[in-house]
């Protein structure tokens, strides 16, 4: 709105005024009149120049009321323009709002003086990242994906090619500014590291020196590369790094935990990691400069006196008040202490890492739950036997077969062609055993017992890290073939996955909780519908978290016009 000077045979009159489009014509619209000038001088005893003043004075005061109506002709017998983009992809608009508050800027603004081009950088990485998020595709198809943001690239296709081979040279100075600026959104907790790897697989059939075959999570035959994540304590990514699909993923810990101590400004955490990962080279180097470690530990790879030692009667407590519980009669009636967690402390140690604790621990309810899954897989290979149809699948630890034995008979000392199956229940004996247990091993042998295990027990977080990149932001299988376009392309998941988790902890409460898929699906559902000249309708459902969303941002496209000004206004605050 505006204020106008009309002047009519002499005569000066003053109006408040708004610009309105009728069809492709602009026109003002009178909203309040406001009087003659000389007489507003003449009843005021003001100057002209201060009725002006005092007009300008009335127009920020119906700025500020609540917004007149918007009255927009339609014609139901006037066609649209042809090939004029109308509905637009809003909900990058959230997630701009925090990579910006990272100084992403700076960032690329040092990046540029290393490299020589052309094309925003900067743009390319941040339309990548969006994509990723709200409409997951390939680096061809995340152009035209941008093509439908309220505001479009202003670089070519080409570009995002070229950017790749830049993206992946900064991998590394990426990761390390990301986390130090991350902090001005969110506080980071790198007192406590969750480290674990993951593989992804090509539509591509040949190997080449990163991608290989290797032992496929989704036991694909195809070639595969490893990801190795760190996540802070509180979930959020902290740094990755890719190497081949054929190599062991133990010895991926120390070179990626040695760059974040060089580069990420701490040295002094505890990195928490499931057996496969816990070598006794990864505890050795977690065991010195304040460095500590918490490694989930295979009762069934112990040796025999060790585990004999962590699972007899000796020693147990209770976890809520530490007092001693005999186990014998706990496992002979679990029902009365479902709710309950035990655990007893016993000395363990290596040639590389003595004077290790290990916390062995018994919950009724997890060995009522294991022993419900096992009866079910029992009634399924007592079925196989029956129809004596038995195809084990070696890639299948939850295999029933598993449970079965074959029995070749024999006739005057020949082995006859026809097999018998039965029960294995020596196999099924030696399983339930471990029913309810769980152990950990550590060198914090002064922390308390409730502290390092539930350090551990927030490892699924990390897990669902990986299910999000893979799953929601379609990580797999990937398409692009060279090596740093492959480094680009995780560089692009893992700072998407980042955001991500940076938005869940901004909006999320202790008493309202939001699940990553009902906020993903949120994102991809806020469109708004542009009207030319008046601005742009809401298509997405409002809801408690649009609501939330607005709240934590501190802007609002849930009425039922954006004035264009204002939207504007929108997303030049969520660049800043």
């Amino acid at each position: 709105m505006f204020v106008r000077v009309h002047k009519d045979r002499g005569v000066e009159r003053l109006y408040i005024c708004r610009s309105v489009r009728n069809g492709s014509a602009v026109k003002s619209e009178n909203v309040v009149s406001l009087g003659r000038i000389d007489k507003l001088c003449e009843e005021m005893n003001f100057t002209r120049d201060q009725v002006l003043a005092w007009a300008d004075q009335k127009l920020n005061e119906l700025e500020k009321k609540p917004s007149l109506p918007v009255s927009i002709p339609f014609f139901p017998d006037k066609l649209i323009n042809k090939d004029e983009q109308r509905s637009f992809m809003a909900g990058y608009l959230f997630l701009q709002d925090i990579y910006y508050a990272m100084k992403m800027k700076n960032v690329f603004r040092n990046i540029k003086v290393r490299h020589q081009y052309q094309f925003d950088l900067d743009a390319i990485f941040s339309d990548l990242v969006f994509a990723r998020i709200l409409e997951p595709c390939s680096k061809y198809a995340s152009f035209n994906t941008a093509m439908k943001f309220l505001e479009q690239p202003s670089y070519e296709r080409h570009d995002v090619y070229r950017a790749l081979s830049i993206l992946s040279g900064e991998m590394d100075y990426i990761q390390a500014e990301v986390y130090k600026n991350s902090n001005y959104v969110y506080p980071r907790n790198n007192r406590v590291l969750f480290y674990d790897c993951t593989n992804y697989y090509f539509e591509e059939e040949l190997e080449d020196q990163l991608r290989k075959y290797g032992k496929s999570k989704e036991h694909r035959p195809n070639p595969i590369v490893q990801m190795g994540l760190f996540m802070d304590g509180n979930g959020i990514p902290l740094a990755f790094s890719i190497f081949d699909g054929s190599s062991n993923e133990q010895p991926s810990l120390k070179p990626l935990e040695e760059n974040i101590i060089k580069n990420f400004g701490f040295s002094k955490f505890v990195v928490c990691t499931d057996g496969g990962l816990g070598s006794d080279k990864n505890r050795q180097f977690n065991d010195i400069d304040g460095r500590a470690f918490i490694v989930t530990q295979s009762l069934k790879k112990l040796n025999e006196t060790d585990r004999k030692g962590a699972m007899d009667d000796r020693n147990w407590k209770r976890l809520s008040d530490h007092k001693p519980v005999d186990i014998n009669q706990i496992k002979a009636d679990p029902s009365k202490h479902m709710n309950e967690l035990y655990y007893k402390e016993e000395v363990y140690g290596t040639k590389r890492v003595p004077g290790q604790l290990m916390i062995v621990t018994y919950s009724p309810k997890y060995a009522a739950y294991q022993k419900k899954i096992r009866e079910a897989q029992l009634e399924r290979a007592e079925k196989m036997v029956e129809s004596s149809r038995v195809k084990k699948q070696r890639k299948n630890p939850n295999d029933p077969a598993r449970f079965i034995k074959t029995v070749n008979t024999t006739k005057d000392g020949e082995v006859a062609e026809e097999k018998t199956y039965s029960i294995d229940q020596d196999k099924v004996d030696n399983e339930a055993m471990y029913d309810g247990f769980y152990a950990v091993c550590t060198n914090l042998v002064d922390d308390k017992v409730e502290e390092i295990l539930a350090v551990s027990e927030g490892r699924w977080e990390i897990e669902e890290s990986f299910r999000i990149m893979k799953t929601d932001f379609r990580a797999r299988p990937v398409y692009v073939r060279k090596e740093d376009s492959i480094k680009a392309h995780f560089l692009v998941c893992f700072m998407a996955l980042l955001l991500f988790r940076l938005l869940e902890q901004k909006i999320n409460t202790e008493e309202k909780q939001y699940t990553a898929c009902n906020i993903i699906s949120t994102l991809r559902d806020y469109n708004v519908l542009r009207v030319n000249g008046y601005g742009y309708l809401p298509e997405y459902k409002r809801t408690d978290l649009t609501d939330r969303l607005h709240e934590v941002f501190g802007f609002r496209t849930d009425t039922e016009i954006v004035p264009t000004a204002k939207m504007r206004n929108i997303i030049a605050n969520t660049k800043k």
